[in-house]
């Protein structure tokens, strides 16, 4: 029977939970982004001090919790995971089979198609795993135990008061600073620097509890905004020059190639945010990323869809989810395996009631 996407347990049962455990993973999605980074961070530092040592572990290497990631990575992620273990995970190192730890979280996903690395591996820790999420869809067959809160704006919005639990403050403004600077980069970066729709007061004013432990806006929003390599801008003028227009220009779609990627000189996630630019259109209410690529399993085309907000929004999850995807009312993706990206391109507008 498939389980529901729904809450089973709480905060305060899961803090209960982990307290005896003395070895946990925390995994996330593949190509992780601020708020999976810094949530599987934070809880890795924050089991760790619980436990009465550092938030990178014990002396020498002991660790009692590590986060495992499957890539392409952020360039940015070793400046903000710094001595937490971590591993990471493909196809030439996979899950260690014999590893079966205490317990094993899952951070900011709850859908098998962003966990497929682990899948073999996590399926066998099924009993002893919990899930903290926030998207709107998600397999409920993931973990044991789950917690989704889909008002949150971000996973690290939810993890924050399991943070102040396990180690016992009353409120996030007295974590500690290695323990807040992750959560703040979640919540930062999954609400666009606080530009988002899902900015609130709630998030608000966790991010001003945050801020009382020391943190940095401006240094984690250079570290992440404004590293930039000159590749990057090479594929962003590839991307924009591909723009198209439909449905009297209400929906923007940009696309990339496998060579864009290598005649522009930059890495597989460096498209993030190029949608937030193509939103900028005042016409545009949806903007979609095509991209294809070639791995292991043959040639796939990743879809990125982004909307505006207002009477007129356009639940891009609905439009995801029927293409096999899922996300948020505004953000939300799909992937085809095996389909080019023209096939996809013709979905995707078939999706969207549009006619090419």
């Amino acid at each position: 029977m498939t389980e529901p996407w729904a809450s089973n347990t709480t905060l305060d049962e899961i803090a209960r939970w982990l307290k005896p455990m003395k070895s946990v993973v925390l995994v996330t999605h593949g190509k992780p982004d601020g708020d999976a980074l810094g949530s599987t961070l934070a809880v890795a530092r924050a089991l760790n001090i619980a436990a009465g040592g550092s938030a990178a572990g014990f002396s020498g290497v002991a660790s009692r919790a590590e986060a495992w990631y499957t890539g392409p990575m952020p360039g940015w992620w070793r400046s903000v995971a710094r001595d937490t273990k971590t591993r990471l995970i493909d196809e030439h190192n996979p899950p260690p089979g014999a590893h079966e730890p205490d317990a094993v979280m899952v951070l900011d996903t709850g859908a098998w198609s962003q966990l497929a690395g682990y899948r073999p591996w996590l399926d066998a820790q099924h009993d002893r795993a919990v899930l903290i999420d926030h998207h709107l869809n998600g397999d409920g067959d993931v973990a044991r135990m789950r917690l989704v809160d889909k008002s949150a704006a971000a996973a690290c919005e939810i993890v924050a008061g399991l943070c102040a639990r396990l180690i016992g403050v009353d409120s996030p403004a007295s974590l500690p600073i290695e323990v807040a600077e992750p959560l703040y980069l979640g919540i930062a970066t999954d609400t666009g620097w606080f530009r988002h729709s899902n900015v609130n007061p709630r998030v608000l004013r966790l991010a001003a509890d945050l801020l009382e432990t020391g943190v940095e806006h401006e240094r984690f929003y250079e570290m992440v905004e404004q590293r930039e390599r000159a590749g990057r801008l090479r594929l962003l003028a590839r991307a924009l020059n591909s723009l198209e227009l439909h449905d009297d220009d209400r929906v923007a779609i940009i696309s990339l190639r496998q060579n864009d990627f290598e005649k522009a000189g930059a890495a597989p996630g460096e498209s993030g945010g190029f949608l937030d630019l193509i939103k900028t259109v005042e016409s545009v209410r949806v903007a979609v990323l095509l991209t294809e690529i070639d791995t292991a399993e043959g040639v796939v085309t990743k879809v990125s869809f982004r909307s505006k907000g207002g009477p007129a929004l356009v639940d891009v999850n609905k439009i995801a989810m029927s293409l096999g995807g899922g996300g948020h009312a505004q953000a939300a993706g799909a992937r085809f395996v095996g389909v080019r990206l023209d096939e996809a391109r013709a979905r995707v507008l078939r999706a969207l009631g549009v006619t090419a």
